[in-house]
């Protein structure tokens, strides 16, 4: 930074110099001629003075006062037109400085740092060494942004690039990306990739430790992605690029796509790149084209499972459970495509679409039968949820009181004033409130007291492993009587096999759900379970996230291997 100081000073006072040659010429040019006048009138006004001669002549007087005039006049400009330069080549700095860097960091912006990259890299190639480049995501910010308001976000993103700064050694390059986005570029030996491992950590560390240090409830860390300039890297630029665009791109390409794969790895962490990362990038981007044409052409559906009252094993309800009718893949299960939606922004039209359409089958049900639907932790942080909700309720002519709503424990702790607002909305409305997946997150039984939940529902992961694990089955026994001392209806999931029904009945009245009555079905196959309907087989779910990406990665190749009519039509494409 001082070098770069040093070499603007220099071409600042040498364009002064260039400039001054002309001002400068007049004022010596005036200087002379007085000179030159003054030696002319100068004894003879000497003489006329002592009386020994007439005075000088009234032109050359004339002259020399006139040249007077123009040597104040000359000096006077030169000295504005210094000050003018001056402010000129000020404001140009500044104009430049605002171009090139953010304002509120104070670091390199996007365009500005891609060219120091290219700089850098050409320049360490020169010494043998070697450029790295990290890509710095804030992982959960934009909650804290829009929970806390922008003032709080902006200084969090100052904190966050004081600790960056702090980090890094001299000659580093700091770039802010985007809105919570970092890049930084450096150079080191190729031997010495552990020097670049200990300043990735302690940039994790320290991101980590500003949010909590300096901003109550910030639950904010850091994703990094590395890559390293001397890994080759296909497909990035074309190749009539000059080589170090090509590094430039490639590096912010392979760092990124670095950084993607530490925040699906759960977050605050660093990874370097590795070749497999961009095959996985191309998967998740099929994925989120394919969510978005599945939306818009209505593939996901409402399947459901049966909620039974243990004692009785009457039928009491039904769960709602997204399934993606891929005419491609087949059923795909919502632990895969869930996630993506929740992180693309698409959950909250994929959730309101499927909602809708269980309202309506629901109204096909006997007036019994009860409706409960999951909704997503990104819709919990939507002020309008419940007004969105009942005019879904409104539109399918659908009586509240026979929805429920389940809330996952780990919502909680995130704006219990908002998560308490939502409940009371829905409440008020006539719309039960479920807390799901009890005991898995961080509720405590005095904010479960202070919530008004009309029912707890066990998580899986205990039910499953009642008959065979003490602890599980103490867990359960407990929340059971939890829910009696509550006055809170219970709801077990899970439910397997003949041996865990028992071990629940045990614990007095619990309505339970499980593939013991029968696997999620659509709404055209409850034969069994609504008297009246005739029953065909349920397709096979895809579950396992590597099958999906098998069968997609197999239907490229087959769109490849067709010609090139066949493989435009969109028939063909998920995306």
């Amino acid at each position: 930074m001082i070098k770069a100081g040093a070499e603007q000073s220099r071409t600042f006072e040498d364009g002064d110099r260039q400039v001054d040659i002309v001002a400068l010429g007049i004022v010596t040019a005036a200087i002379l001629l007085f000179v030159a006048t003054g030696a002319a009138i100068g004894p003879a006004v000497v003489r006329s003075l002592a009386g020994q001669g007439p005075g000088p002549d009234r032109f050359l007087v004339n002259a020399f006062v006139l040249n007077i005039a123009i040597i104040i006049f000359g000096w006077s400009r030169y000295r504005e037109l210094c000050a003018e330069i001056r402010q000129r080549k000020a404001a140009e700095q500044h104009a430049r400085h605002l171009a090139e860097t953010d304002p509120l960091t104070g670091f390199l912006n996007r365009r500005s740092f891609h060219r120091a990259v290219e700089d850098m890299v050409r320049q360490a190639a020169l010494r043998d060494r070697k450029v790295v480049l990290a890509m710095i995501d804030l992982d959960n910010f934009k909650q804290v942004n829009d929970r806390n308001g922008h003032d709080t976000g902006d200084r969090l993103l100052q904190e966050c690039a004081r600790r960056i700064s702090g980090c890094l050694p001299h000659g580093a390059l700091i770039s802010r990306i985007g809105g919570d986005e970092f890049s930084v570029a450096l150079e080191f030996d190729r031997d010495r990739e552990e020097r670049v491992d200990r300043i990735a950590a302690s940039l994790v560390e320290a991101i980590g430790q500003s949010a909590a240090q300096n901003f109550a409830g910030a639950d904010v860390t850091a994703s990094i992605g590395l890559a390293r300039s001397d890994v080759a890297f296909s497909g990035v630029a074309h190749s009539d690029d000059a080589p170090e665009r090509r590094n430039a791109d490639a590096l912010l390409e392979m760092a990124d796509i670095a950084m993607y794969h530490a925040k699906r790895q759960g977050r605050n962490s660093f990874y370097w790149f590795e070749t497999p990362m961009a095959d996985e990038m191309r998967f998740r981007n099929d994925l989120e084209s394919g969510i978005r044409q599945g939306i818009a052409m209505g593939e996901f559906v409402p399947f459901y499972e049966r909620q039974v009252d243990l004692q009785t094993g009457e039928l009491t309800g039904f769960e709602m459970l997204a399934r993606w009718n891929s005419p491609r893949f087949g059923v795909v299960a919502p632990d895969i495509f869930i996630p993506v939606a929740e992180e693309i922004g698409a959950i909250a039209e994929l959730s309101e679409g499927l909602i809708a359409r269980a309202l309506q089958d629901a109204l096909e049900w006997d007036a019994r039968l009860t409706l409960s639907v999951n909704i997503s932790p990104v819709q919990m942080r939507d002020p309008w949820f419940a007004q969105k909700l009942l005019k879904l309720l409104l539109e399918a002519a659908f009586p509240p009181q026979r929805l429920e709503i389940e809330i996952t424990e780990s919502c909680l702790h995130q704006n219990i004033a908002q998560v308490r607002s939502l409940i009371d909305s829905l409440k008020n409305q006539g719309i039960k409130v479920c807390l799901d997946d009890f005991g898995t997150g961080f509720s405590s039984l005095a904010m479960l007291r202070s919530l008004p939940f009309d029912r707890i529902k066990i998580d899986r992961s205990f039910v499953t492993n009642l008959a065979g694990n003490k602890d599980s089955a103490a867990i359960v026994h407990a929340i059971a009587l939890l829910g009696q001392g509550l006055d809170l209806p219970v709801t077990a999931e899970g439910i397997e096999n003949d041996e865990v029904l028992s071990h629940l009945r045990q614990y007095g009245p619990i309505k339970g759900q499980g593939y013991l009555y029968g696997r999620p079905r659509p709404a055209e196959q409850l034969a069994e379970w609504l008297p009246g309907v005739a029953i065909v087989a349920a397709p096979e779910t895809v579950n396992d996230l590597a099958i999906l990406r098998s069968q997609i990665e197999a239907r490229r190749r087959e769109e490849q291997a067709l010609s090139a009519p066949a493989s435009q039509d969109p028939q063909f494409r998920l995306a």
